[in-house]
Protein backbone atom coordinates (compact mmCIF):
# COMPACT_ATOMS: atom_id res chain seq x y z
CA UNK A 1 0.00 0.00 0.00
CA UNK A 2 1.15 3.93 -1.10
CA UNK A 3 1.09 6.18 2.00
CA UNK A 4 2.07 9.16 0.32
CA UNK A 5 0.09 12.14 1.09
CA UNK A 6 -2.21 9.92 2.77
CA UNK A 7 -3.79 11.32 6.55
CA UNK A 8 -3.05 8.60 8.57
CA UNK A 9 -4.16 8.32 12.60
CA UNK A 10 -1.64 7.14 15.00
CA UNK A 11 -3.64 6.30 18.28
CA UNK A 12 -1.35 6.31 21.31
CA UNK A 13 1.72 7.52 21.96
CA UNK A 14 3.86 4.50 23.58
CA UNK A 15 6.56 3.22 22.23
CA UNK A 16 4.83 1.33 19.22
CA UNK A 17 3.10 4.49 18.69
CA UNK A 18 6.13 6.23 17.87
CA UNK A 19 7.43 4.05 15.58
CA UNK A 20 4.41 3.23 13.60
CA UNK A 21 4.46 7.12 13.33
CA UNK A 22 8.20 7.55 12.45
CA UNK A 23 7.60 4.52 10.18
CA UNK A 24 4.67 6.41 8.43
CA UNK A 25 6.35 9.22 8.27
CA UNK A 26 9.38 7.52 6.29
CA UNK A 27 6.70 6.10 4.00
CA UNK A 28 5.63 10.09 3.07
CA UNK A 29 2.11 9.84 5.05
CA UNK A 30 0.41 12.67 6.69
CA UNK A 31 0.77 12.08 10.81
CA UNK A 32 -1.87 12.52 12.85
CA UNK A 33 -0.84 11.65 16.38
CA UNK A 34 -3.74 11.36 18.87
CA UNK A 35 -3.46 9.97 22.39
CA UNK A 36 -6.98 10.54 24.56
CA UNK A 37 -4.95 11.34 27.63
CA UNK A 38 -4.95 15.24 27.46
CA UNK A 39 -2.15 15.58 30.32
CA UNK A 40 0.38 13.99 28.25
CA UNK A 41 3.95 15.88 27.93
CA UNK A 42 3.41 17.16 24.00
CA UNK A 43 6.84 18.86 24.28
CA UNK A 44 8.26 15.40 25.09
CA UNK A 45 6.41 13.61 22.60
CA UNK A 46 7.00 15.82 19.60
CA UNK A 47 10.74 15.38 20.68
CA UNK A 48 10.73 12.20 19.68
CA UNK A 49 10.36 13.47 15.93
CA UNK A 50 13.60 15.08 13.71
CA UNK A 51 10.88 17.21 12.27
CA UNK A 52 8.89 18.14 15.20
CA UNK A 53 6.56 20.15 12.60
CA UNK A 54 5.76 16.67 10.61
CA UNK A 55 3.29 15.52 12.85
CA UNK A 56 0.10 17.27 14.17
CA UNK A 57 -0.72 15.65 18.11
CA UNK A 58 -4.11 16.42 19.38
CA UNK A 59 -4.96 15.23 22.61
CA UNK A 60 -8.58 14.39 25.12
CA UNK A 61 -10.72 14.45 21.78
CA UNK A 62 -10.48 14.45 18.04
CA UNK A 63 -12.74 17.31 16.48
CA UNK A 64 -14.97 15.88 13.77
CA UNK A 65 -12.66 18.44 11.03
CA UNK A 66 -9.62 16.40 11.66
CA UNK A 67 -11.53 12.92 11.98
CA UNK A 68 -13.49 13.53 8.65
CA UNK A 69 -9.61 13.71 7.15
CA UNK A 70 -8.37 10.42 8.47
CA UNK A 71 -7.71 7.47 5.64
CA UNK A 72 -6.47 5.26 8.08
CA UNK A 73 -6.39 4.58 11.37
CA UNK A 74 -3.10 2.44 13.34
CA UNK A 75 -3.83 1.46 16.97
CA UNK A 76 -1.44 0.97 19.26
CA UNK A 77 -1.96 -2.31 21.53
CA UNK A 78 -2.87 -0.58 24.69
CA UNK A 79 -5.75 1.02 22.90
CA UNK A 80 -9.04 -1.20 23.42
CA UNK A 81 -10.44 -2.28 19.70
CA UNK A 82 -13.86 -1.70 20.60
CA UNK A 83 -13.61 2.25 21.93
CA UNK A 84 -16.30 4.15 19.97
CA UNK A 85 -14.27 6.34 18.42
CA UNK A 86 -12.38 3.33 16.48
CA UNK A 87 -16.45 1.95 15.75
CA UNK A 88 -17.13 5.45 14.19
CA UNK A 89 -13.81 5.25 11.88
CA UNK A 90 -15.21 1.90 11.00
CA UNK A 91 -18.46 2.63 10.72
CA UNK A 92 -17.18 5.23 7.93
CA UNK A 93 -15.44 2.72 6.39
CA UNK A 94 -11.76 3.89 7.62
CA UNK A 95 -9.49 0.81 8.44
CA UNK A 96 -8.46 0.37 11.49
CA UNK A 97 -5.04 -1.02 11.52
CA UNK A 98 -2.49 -2.28 15.03
CA UNK A 99 0.79 -1.48 14.56
CA UNK A 100 1.26 -5.22 13.91
CA UNK A 101 -0.83 -4.94 10.81
CA UNK A 102 1.34 -2.39 9.75
CA UNK A 103 4.74 -3.10 10.16
CA UNK A 104 3.47 -6.23 8.22
CA UNK A 105 2.19 -4.53 5.49
CA UNK A 106 5.65 -2.98 5.08
CA UNK A 107 7.75 -5.52 5.84
CA UNK A 108 9.65 -8.20 4.16
CA UNK A 109 10.91 -11.51 4.41
CA UNK A 110 10.03 -14.44 6.44
CA UNK A 111 7.22 -13.87 9.71
CA UNK A 112 7.75 -16.26 12.43
CA UNK A 113 5.30 -15.42 15.57
CA UNK A 114 4.09 -16.60 18.72
CA UNK A 115 1.16 -15.66 21.07
CA UNK A 116 -0.71 -17.62 24.08
CA UNK A 117 -1.04 -16.26 27.62
CA UNK A 118 2.20 -17.80 29.32
CA UNK A 119 5.21 -18.48 27.94
CA UNK A 120 5.52 -16.23 24.82
CA UNK A 121 8.69 -13.99 25.92
CA UNK A 122 10.46 -17.34 26.57
CA UNK A 123 9.28 -19.30 23.66
CA UNK A 124 10.37 -15.98 21.38
CA UNK A 125 13.99 -14.98 22.86
CA UNK A 126 14.87 -19.03 22.43
CA UNK A 127 13.69 -18.93 19.08
CA UNK A 128 15.01 -15.58 18.36
CA UNK A 129 18.14 -17.05 19.14
CA UNK A 130 18.07 -19.63 17.43
CA UNK A 131 17.32 -18.42 14.22
CA UNK A 132 20.50 -15.22 14.87
CA UNK A 133 23.01 -18.36 15.44
CA UNK A 134 21.89 -19.83 11.70
CA UNK A 135 20.89 -16.22 10.09
CA UNK A 136 22.61 -13.34 9.51
CA UNK A 137 19.24 -11.31 9.38
CA UNK A 138 16.50 -11.54 12.22
CA UNK A 139 14.89 -9.61 14.07
CA UNK A 140 12.99 -10.02 17.49
CA UNK A 141 10.02 -7.69 17.97
CA UNK A 142 6.44 -7.39 19.29
CA UNK A 143 5.18 -7.44 22.49
CA UNK A 144 9.07 -8.47 23.80
CA UNK A 145 9.26 -4.62 24.03
CA UNK A 146 10.64 -3.91 20.43
CA UNK A 147 8.10 -2.16 18.54
CA UNK A 148 7.64 -4.10 15.22
CA UNK A 149 7.45 -0.92 13.13
CA UNK A 150 10.64 0.13 14.84
CA UNK A 151 12.44 -2.12 12.35
CA UNK A 152 10.98 -2.48 9.30
CA UNK A 153 12.96 0.02 7.31
CA UNK A 154 15.91 -2.66 7.84
CA UNK A 155 14.23 -5.48 6.64
CA UNK A 156 15.53 -7.17 3.45
CA UNK A 157 13.76 -10.17 1.44
CA UNK A 158 16.02 -12.31 3.49
CA UNK A 159 14.93 -10.95 6.95
CA UNK A 160 13.54 -13.43 9.48
CA UNK A 161 10.90 -11.41 11.90
CA UNK A 162 10.75 -13.64 15.48
CA UNK A 163 7.81 -11.74 16.85
CA UNK A 164 6.34 -12.07 20.04
CA UNK A 165 2.37 -11.71 19.70
CA UNK A 166 -0.27 -10.59 22.46
CA UNK A 167 -3.96 -10.98 22.31
CA UNK A 168 -4.07 -6.88 22.27
CA UNK A 169 -2.18 -7.02 19.01
CA UNK A 170 -4.11 -9.69 17.09
CA UNK A 171 -7.73 -8.32 17.63
CA UNK A 172 -6.27 -5.24 15.02
CA UNK A 173 -5.13 -7.43 12.50
CA UNK A 174 -6.10 -7.89 8.74
CA UNK A 175 -3.78 -9.77 6.39
CA UNK A 176 -0.80 -10.19 9.08
CA UNK A 177 0.21 -14.14 8.11
CA UNK A 178 3.33 -15.21 9.50
CA UNK A 179 5.00 -18.26 7.68
CA UNK A 180 4.78 -20.17 11.23
CA UNK A 181 2.56 -19.01 13.68
CA UNK A 182 2.43 -20.83 17.75
CA UNK A 183 -0.46 -20.57 20.46
CA UNK A 184 1.70 -21.76 23.13
CA UNK A 185 -1.55 -22.03 25.73
CA UNK A 186 -4.80 -20.84 26.33
CA UNK A 187 -5.74 -19.82 29.64
CA UNK A 188 -8.20 -17.07 31.30
CA UNK A 189 -6.23 -13.51 31.12
CA UNK A 190 -6.62 -10.03 30.24
CA UNK A 191 -10.68 -10.41 30.69
CA UNK A 192 -11.57 -6.70 31.32
CA UNK A 193 -10.12 -6.02 28.19
CA UNK A 194 -12.03 -8.71 26.24
CA UNK A 195 -14.59 -8.98 28.30
CA UNK A 196 -15.70 -12.70 27.47
CA UNK A 197 -13.30 -15.86 27.49
CA UNK A 198 -14.66 -16.41 23.79
CA UNK A 199 -13.11 -13.00 22.61
CA UNK A 200 -9.90 -13.81 24.46
CA UNK A 201 -9.35 -17.64 22.54
CA UNK A 202 -10.99 -15.62 19.37
CA UNK A 203 -8.36 -13.28 19.38
CA UNK A 204 -5.48 -15.55 20.25
CA UNK A 205 -6.78 -18.40 17.31
CA UNK A 206 -6.98 -15.23 15.10
CA UNK A 207 -3.02 -15.62 14.48
CA UNK A 208 -3.43 -18.64 12.53
CA UNK A 209 -6.26 -16.94 10.18
CA UNK A 210 -4.61 -15.74 6.93
CA UNK A 211 -2.73 -19.21 6.79
CA UNK A 212 -2.60 -21.85 4.43
CA UNK A 213 -1.83 -25.38 4.11
CA UNK A 214 1.36 -24.71 2.97
CA UNK A 215 2.48 -23.01 6.19
CA UNK A 216 2.57 -24.36 9.99
CA UNK A 217 1.14 -23.74 13.07
CA UNK A 218 2.89 -25.36 16.68
CA UNK A 219 -0.10 -26.06 18.79
CA UNK A 220 0.38 -27.33 22.73
CA UNK A 221 -1.39 -30.65 22.47
CA UNK A 222 -2.01 -30.32 26.45
CA UNK A 223 -4.38 -27.28 26.10
CA UNK A 224 -8.13 -28.61 25.20
CA UNK A 225 -9.27 -25.63 24.27
CA UNK A 226 -6.20 -25.77 21.04
CA UNK A 227 -7.44 -29.14 20.49
CA UNK A 228 -10.84 -28.01 20.36
CA UNK A 229 -10.18 -25.61 18.23
CA UNK A 230 -8.16 -27.32 15.77
CA UNK A 231 -10.45 -27.87 12.99
CA UNK A 232 -10.26 -23.78 12.47
CA UNK A 233 -6.94 -24.27 11.47
CA UNK A 234 -5.99 -24.35 7.87
CA UNK A 235 -1.68 -24.63 8.34
CA UNK A 236 -0.29 -27.61 9.20
CA UNK A 237 -0.81 -28.47 13.12
CA UNK A 238 2.53 -29.55 14.82
CA UNK A 239 1.71 -30.46 18.20
CA UNK A 240 4.14 -30.49 21.47
CA UNK A 241 3.19 -32.69 24.66
CA UNK A 242 5.04 -32.54 28.09
CA UNK A 243 2.70 -35.20 29.08
CA UNK A 244 2.63 -38.12 26.70
CA UNK A 245 4.01 -39.09 23.79
CA UNK A 246 3.04 -38.14 20.10
CA UNK A 247 3.44 -40.27 17.07
CA UNK A 248 3.89 -36.92 15.65
CA UNK A 249 5.79 -33.59 17.00
CA UNK A 250 7.72 -33.07 19.57
CA UNK A 251 7.26 -34.48 23.33
CA UNK A 252 9.03 -35.16 26.80
CA UNK A 253 10.22 -38.52 27.45
CA UNK A 254 11.55 -38.40 31.07
CA UNK A 255 14.34 -36.12 30.99
CA UNK A 256 15.06 -36.24 27.21
CA UNK A 257 12.53 -33.91 24.86
CA UNK A 258 11.92 -36.14 21.44
CA UNK A 259 11.01 -35.00 17.91
CA UNK A 260 8.85 -37.73 15.91
CA UNK A 261 8.72 -37.04 12.37
CA UNK A 262 7.98 -39.46 9.07
CA UNK A 263 8.33 -42.07 11.43
CA UNK A 264 11.61 -41.57 12.94
CA UNK A 265 11.97 -40.58 16.52
CA UNK A 266 15.17 -37.91 17.32
CA UNK A 267 16.69 -37.17 20.49
CA UNK A 268 16.28 -33.57 20.74
CA UNK A 269 18.14 -32.75 24.32
CA UNK A 270 18.26 -33.97 27.66
CA UNK A 271 16.70 -31.05 29.98
CA UNK A 272 19.57 -31.56 32.42
CA UNK A 273 21.46 -29.83 29.82
CA UNK A 274 19.20 -26.41 29.49
CA UNK A 275 19.78 -23.83 31.92
CA UNK A 276 15.96 -22.85 32.71
CA UNK A 277 13.82 -24.71 34.90
CA UNK A 278 9.99 -26.61 34.96
CA UNK A 279 7.97 -28.23 32.85
CA UNK A 280 6.40 -25.19 31.67
CA UNK A 281 9.98 -24.21 30.18
CA UNK A 282 10.32 -27.73 28.40
CA UNK A 283 6.90 -26.95 26.39
CA UNK A 284 8.45 -23.76 25.46
CA UNK A 285 11.91 -25.28 24.08
CA UNK A 286 9.64 -27.89 22.46
CA UNK A 287 7.27 -24.73 20.65
CA UNK A 288 10.42 -22.86 19.89
CA UNK A 289 12.33 -26.01 18.58
CA UNK A 290 9.28 -26.80 16.66
CA UNK A 291 9.09 -23.39 14.68
CA UNK A 292 12.96 -23.58 13.88
CA UNK A 293 12.54 -27.43 12.42
CA UNK A 294 9.40 -25.78 10.39
CA UNK A 295 11.97 -23.57 8.86
CA UNK A 296 14.86 -25.74 8.15
CA UNK A 297 16.90 -25.20 11.02
CA UNK A 298 19.38 -28.31 11.18
CA UNK A 299 18.80 -29.84 15.05
CA UNK A 300 22.04 -30.32 15.87
CA UNK A 301 22.21 -26.14 15.40
CA UNK A 302 19.29 -25.70 17.53
CA UNK A 303 20.82 -28.39 20.12
CA UNK A 304 23.94 -25.92 20.58
CA UNK A 305 21.53 -23.24 20.95
CA UNK A 306 19.62 -24.66 23.59
CA UNK A 307 22.41 -25.37 25.81
CA UNK A 308 23.53 -21.73 26.02
CA UNK A 309 20.12 -20.17 26.41
CA UNK A 310 18.83 -18.74 29.56
CA UNK A 311 16.63 -18.10 31.54
CA UNK A 312 14.71 -14.68 30.20
CA UNK A 313 14.49 -11.65 32.64
CA UNK A 314 11.85 -11.39 35.40
CA UNK A 315 10.95 -15.37 34.87
CA UNK A 316 12.02 -17.42 37.75
CA UNK A 317 14.99 -15.65 37.64
CA UNK A 318 17.79 -16.70 40.34
CA UNK A 319 18.41 -13.54 42.27
CA UNK A 320 20.36 -14.19 45.24
CA UNK A 321 21.33 -16.72 47.89
CA UNK A 322 20.86 -14.80 51.59
CA UNK A 323 21.65 -16.33 54.55
CA UNK A 324 20.68 -19.87 53.30
CA UNK A 325 17.48 -18.20 51.31
CA UNK A 326 17.22 -18.48 47.45
CA UNK A 327 15.72 -15.29 45.89
CA UNK A 328 13.54 -15.71 42.50
CA UNK A 329 12.23 -12.95 40.64
CA UNK A 330 8.94 -14.42 38.75
CA UNK A 331 7.18 -10.60 38.07
CA UNK A 332 6.24 -11.58 34.68
CA UNK A 333 4.12 -13.95 36.26
CA UNK A 334 1.12 -11.74 35.41
CA UNK A 335 -1.89 -14.25 35.73
CA UNK A 336 -2.92 -17.03 37.80
CA UNK A 337 -1.66 -19.78 35.55
CA UNK A 338 1.58 -18.62 34.52
CA UNK A 339 2.29 -17.92 39.35
CA UNK A 340 0.91 -21.90 39.14
CA UNK A 341 4.35 -22.38 36.69
CA UNK A 342 6.51 -20.34 39.45
CA UNK A 343 5.24 -22.41 42.42
CA UNK A 344 5.96 -25.47 40.38
CA UNK A 345 9.35 -24.66 39.44
CA UNK A 346 10.49 -24.53 43.52
CA UNK A 347 11.85 -27.25 45.06
CA UNK A 348 12.00 -26.17 48.29
CA UNK A 349 9.73 -24.41 51.54
CA UNK A 350 9.20 -21.30 50.08
CA UNK A 351 7.81 -17.99 51.22
CA UNK A 352 5.78 -16.35 48.58
CA UNK A 353 4.75 -12.91 47.20
CA UNK A 354 2.08 -12.47 45.19
CA UNK A 355 -1.36 -9.66 44.61
CA UNK A 356 -1.02 -6.77 42.27
CA UNK A 357 -3.48 -5.22 39.77
CA UNK A 358 -7.10 -6.93 39.17
CA UNK A 359 -7.56 -8.25 35.97
CA UNK A 360 -10.60 -10.32 36.70
CA UNK A 361 -9.64 -12.98 37.80
CA UNK A 362 -9.58 -15.99 40.53
CA UNK A 363 -7.32 -17.31 42.50
CA UNK A 364 -8.63 -21.08 43.44
CA UNK A 365 -6.55 -22.60 41.32
CA UNK A 366 -3.11 -20.61 41.99
CA UNK A 367 -3.84 -21.45 45.84
CA UNK A 368 -4.83 -24.94 45.12
CA UNK A 369 -1.22 -25.22 43.27
CA UNK A 370 1.02 -24.32 46.44
CA UNK A 371 0.65 -28.07 47.19
CA UNK A 372 2.10 -27.71 50.70
CA UNK A 373 5.22 -25.58 49.37
CA UNK A 374 4.10 -22.13 50.33
CA UNK A 375 5.18 -21.87 53.90
CA UNK A 376 3.71 -17.97 53.93
CA UNK A 377 1.87 -15.56 51.46
CA UNK A 378 2.45 -12.13 51.53
CA UNK A 379 -0.03 -9.91 49.85
CA UNK A 380 0.00 -6.70 48.40
CA UNK A 381 -1.63 -4.51 46.19
CA UNK A 382 -5.39 -4.07 44.95
CA UNK A 383 -6.02 -7.71 45.12
CA UNK A 384 -4.85 -8.69 48.35
CA UNK A 385 -8.03 -8.72 50.17
CA UNK A 386 -9.76 -10.60 47.13
CA UNK A 387 -7.15 -13.40 47.11
CA UNK A 388 -7.46 -13.28 51.11
CA UNK A 389 -10.73 -14.14 50.38
CA UNK A 390 -9.84 -17.49 47.95
CA UNK A 391 -7.18 -18.58 49.74
CA UNK A 392 -9.54 -18.98 53.25
CA UNK A 393 -12.40 -20.60 51.31
CA UNK A 394 -9.22 -23.26 49.88
CA UNK A 395 -8.21 -23.88 53.54
CA UNK A 396 -4.90 -21.45 53.23
CA UNK A 397 -4.66 -19.35 56.30
CA UNK A 398 -0.87 -18.66 56.38
CA UNK A 399 -1.35 -15.22 54.69
CA UNK A 400 -0.35 -11.57 55.44
CA UNK A 401 -0.95 -8.41 54.13
CA UNK A 402 2.30 -5.68 53.01
CA UNK A 403 1.30 -2.27 52.04
CA UNK A 404 4.59 -2.21 50.18
CA UNK A 405 6.88 -4.12 48.17
CA UNK A 406 10.19 -3.83 50.66
CA UNK A 407 7.94 -4.43 53.36
CA UNK A 408 7.04 -7.85 51.65
CA UNK A 409 10.27 -8.57 50.97
CA UNK A 410 11.23 -7.63 54.88
CA UNK A 411 8.43 -10.06 55.75
CA UNK A 412 9.81 -13.03 53.53
CA UNK A 413 13.31 -12.44 54.59
CA UNK A 414 12.26 -12.34 58.47
CA UNK A 415 10.60 -15.64 58.00
CA UNK A 416 12.50 -17.48 55.87
CA UNK A 417 14.89 -20.25 56.88
CA UNK A 418 18.15 -21.43 55.80
CA UNK A 419 17.14 -23.78 52.37
CA UNK A 420 14.48 -22.20 51.81
CA UNK A 421 13.15 -19.91 48.62
CA UNK A 422 11.32 -15.95 48.37
CA UNK A 423 9.94 -16.02 45.22
CA UNK A 424 7.68 -12.80 44.08
CA UNK A 425 5.30 -14.41 41.47
CA UNK A 426 2.49 -12.13 42.09
CA UNK A 427 -0.67 -13.67 39.62
CA UNK A 428 -1.25 -10.29 38.89
CA UNK A 429 -0.33 -7.39 36.46
CA UNK A 430 1.91 -4.51 38.15
CA UNK A 431 -0.14 -1.28 37.46
CA UNK A 432 -1.36 1.03 40.09
CA UNK A 433 1.89 -0.30 42.46
CA UNK A 434 4.39 -0.34 39.22
CA UNK A 435 5.09 1.14 35.67
CA UNK A 436 5.01 -2.54 34.13
CA UNK A 437 5.89 -5.86 35.50
CA UNK A 438 10.01 -4.91 34.35
CA UNK A 439 10.25 -2.23 36.88
CA UNK A 440 8.42 -4.29 39.66
CA UNK A 441 10.86 -6.98 38.99
CA UNK A 442 14.16 -5.01 39.05
CA UNK A 443 13.11 -3.04 42.21
CA UNK A 444 12.45 -6.80 43.91
CA UNK A 445 16.36 -7.50 42.71
CA UNK A 446 17.73 -4.40 44.26
CA UNK A 447 15.53 -4.96 47.36
CA UNK A 448 17.23 -8.73 47.12
CA UNK A 449 20.66 -7.63 47.10
CA UNK A 450 20.28 -4.66 49.96
CA UNK A 451 19.36 -7.30 52.32
CA UNK A 452 22.08 -7.68 54.97
CA UNK A 453 22.90 -11.32 55.66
Amino acid sequence: MDFTGKNILVFGTGISGIAAAKLLLARQAKVILFDGNKNLDCARILGEFPDESAVALYTGELSKEVSELIELVVVSPGVPADLPVLDAFREADVPVWGEVELAYRCGKGMVLAITGTNGKTTTTSLLGEIMSDYSDNVKVVGNIGIPYTGVVEDMTDETVTVAEISSFQLETIDQFCPQVSAILNITPDHLNRHHTMENYIAAKISITKNQTKDQVCVLNYEDEILREHEEEISAKIIYFSSLQRLEEGLYLDGNKIMYAADGSVTEVICTDDLNILGRHNYENVMAAVAMAVSVGVPMNQIRKTLKKFQAVEHRIEYVAEKRGVRFYNDSKGTNPDAAIKGIQAMDRPTCLIGGGYDKNSTYKEWIESFDGKVKILVLIGQTREKIAVEAESCGFTDYVFADSLQEAVDICYEKANTGDAVLLSPACASWGMFPNYEVRGKMFKEMVHALEE
